[in-house]
């Protein structure tokens, strides 16, 4: 029984593993959307601030 268990150990740590490993390697490409529009308008805001000042 003893032998067992030492077996199940590198088999639990393999299942780990594969579970991290498909975790880690998801695809996270989605929220970049929203975040890259956020930044456009922000880019636009700054660029309206700058030219006002110049104007002024």
């Amino acid at each position: 029984m003893a032998a067992l268990a030492w077996l199940l150990i590198p088999l639990f740590a393999v299942v780990g593993a594969a579970i991290w490993g498909g975790w880690a390697a998801r695809d996270r490409t989605t929220g970049d959307i929203a975040e890259l529009a956020g930044y456009a308008r922000f880019r636009d805001a700054m660029d309206r601030a700058h030219s006002e000042r110049e104007s002024v």
